[in-house]
């Protein structure tokens, strides 16, 4: 029986790092078994600083070059200068933008955050959380968007997650004190995945974000850990399974 072709995997999140921070070992693992991996971004610009940045990253992940959609990060404008903040874009425009890059990439899986935004909460995790969706339905619609390519359908959507057990030890760590964590109950979560043997690499993708490093963001508080404490915090990541494939398509190895 000849072997099945390796399932596609397309990442999107919000900001440079989150697709390091969320789903860098899942995203290694990937690419490291010889799967066509890649990554959009929603905010932030081309030419800037964190897009060098990104773009370093994802070399380290094996994610291909950087998608960017190039709008404005909601706390800085400078971003994307010029561009609508993602938040204020027509959502119509965000998803058209979107759902041509899932058709030209044709993913089997696609990854992006989850309905509460990760463990910050931050609004422009949420509204991409909620422009995947829309954007991972439509692209199978070939009478949408048609302008996009022909139409795609992904066989599975998951949502990168932290189930409250893991919210609870590892919050101090990776939310600062006094803010809300956004977790959700253990049984929700479908998939749990060890990325132990690729968390070097995940930790090296986390720390190309150097500016993040520098201003004490979550790379930095991160920076700042031994290898062997950053290594516990980083070598499981958790998701849910929105729709599609059964258990076992490629991320439950």
């Amino acid at each position: 029986m000849p072997d099945l072709p390796l399932p596609r995997l397309l990442a999107v999140f919000a900001h440079p790092d989150d697709e390091s921070l969320i789903a860098g070992g899942l995203l290694a693992r990937h690419a490291g078994s010889g799967a066509r991996t890649a990554v959009v971004t929603a905010t932030w610009a081309e030419g800037t600083g964190r897009a060098v940045e990104l773009a370093e990253a994802l070399r380290i992940l094996g994610a291909g070059e950087p998608r960017m959609l190039g709008y404005a990060d909601a706390r800085v404008p400078e971003s994307a200068p010029g561009a609508a903040r993602l938040l204020d874009a027509p959502l119509d425009e965000v998803v058209g933008q979107l759902v041509a890059h899932i058709r030209e990439f044709r993913p089997d899986i696609v990854v992006t955050h989850d309905a509460y935004g990760n463990l910050s909460g931050h609004p422009d995790h949420v509204h991409t959380h909620r422009v995947t969706v829309l954007a991972v339905q439509a692209a199978g619609w070939r009478r949408l968007y048609p302008e996009a390519g022909d139409a795609w359908e992904p066989s599975a959507l998951y949502l990168a997650t932290h189930p409250d057990s893991a919210a609870r030890e590892l919050g101090s760590v990776l939310s600062r004190p006094g803010r809300a964590m956004f977790s959700v109950p253990d049984a929700w979560v479908t998939t749990v995945v060890d990325v132990g043997p690729w968390v070097e690499r995940k930790a090296d993708a986390v720390m190309a974000h150097r500016s993040e490093v520098a201003r004490g963001a979550l790379p930095g508080r991160l920076a700042a850990l031994t290898p062997g404490e950053r290594a516990r915090l980083l070598s499981t990541e958790w998701y849910i399974r929105q729709a599609g494939a059964e258990a076992g398509f490629g991320l439950d190895r």
